[in-house]
């Protein structure tokens, strides 16, 4: 996966994770893909809505530990 940007919200908690997000893709060429490292369990749900919401898609999702890793493309 070519990751274009990374922004860490480790210890942030909601709305924070989605706002750096949609910050960072603002930045972003369509088709870039942005990941986000996360703390908060409730930016699972977050990422999911925010994607469906704004038209970026989704790519992945992945719990490792107590962290959670979302990847969208800006659309």
């Amino acid at each position: 996966m070519d990751i274009s940007k990374e922004i860490d919200t480790r210890g942030l908690n909601c709305p924070l994770p989605i706002l750096k997000a949609k910050k960072a893709l603002a930045d972003m060429a369509s088709g870039q893909l942005l990941k986000v490292l996360a703390t908060d369990s409730g930016s699972l749900r977050d990422f999911q809505a925010f994607a469906k919401q704004t038209g970026n898609e989704l790519v992945e999702q992945q719990t490792v530990g107590e962290e959670y890793i979302h990847v969208l493309r800006r659309r």
